[in-house]
């Protein structure tokens, strides 16, 4: 797959940061042998699954193409963790508040957040542990049906040490199905970093 190129980038796609933020984050994955290839959706609004999530490095890979590309992704993290003074770092890196107490549904949270936002961009890692697991949590479904919005797929691939911006899954109206289908995508397509635990 081609290198990813910024200056194909869609005016939809949601960016934070300047040339010297990317320049860093090129630096760090020249530094560490990675690169990013593929090219992101022409869509204002969508779930990214990352997978598959072997290794504590899948974190800096992740932060360090993002820094690359300029993409402003958002992802979800317990709402008790936005105190002062560090919940405006959270906010600024895309952190989403989400309450997870007593009976809240955070389906329902995100659905809402999808709809206040013009574009939105959420990250989720299906597998929710970096040990191999049989099939993926269906949550980042849930959430995509609720808001009625694609799944984008972004492997990574330990062997080429690609972060692989990969395509748009379709969805079927079936979710057992898609959950299956997608696990089996991503388990014949990617190697994690640690290939034991993929």
């Amino acid at each position: 797959m081609a290198k990813f190129n910024n200056d194909n980038i869609s005016p939809l796609t949601p960016r934070m940061g300047n040339i010297v933020t990317r320049f860093i984050g090129d630096l760090i994955l020249k530094c560490i042998g990675w690169k990013v290839t593929g090219q992101l959706p022409n869509v204002e609004k969508i779930v990214i699954i990352g997978a598959p999530h072997t290794s504590n490095w899948d974190f800096v890979i992740a932060m360090a193409s993002m820094l690359s590309v300029g993409l402003r992704f958002s992802w979800m993290m317990k709402k008790q963790a936005f105190f002062f003074p560090l919940g405006g770092l959270w906010k600024a890196m895309g952190g989403v508040p989400v309450e997870r107490r007593g009976k809240t549904d955070i389906v329902a949270q995100m659905t809402n957040w999808f709809n206040s936002n013009e574009t939105a961009w959420l990250g989720i890692m299906p597998e929710g542990t970096r040990r191999k697991v049989k099939q993926l949590r269906r949550g980042y479904l849930r959430i995509a049906y609720a808001a009625n919005v694609p799944v984008f797929i972004i492997g990574l691939n330990g062997p080429t040490k690609e972060v692989v911006l990969d395509k748009i899954f379709e969805l079927s109206g079936d979710m057992d199905a898609d959950n299956a289908a997608i696990k089996a995508y991503l388990d014949s397509t990617f190697i994690g970093v640690r290939p034991e635990l993929g």
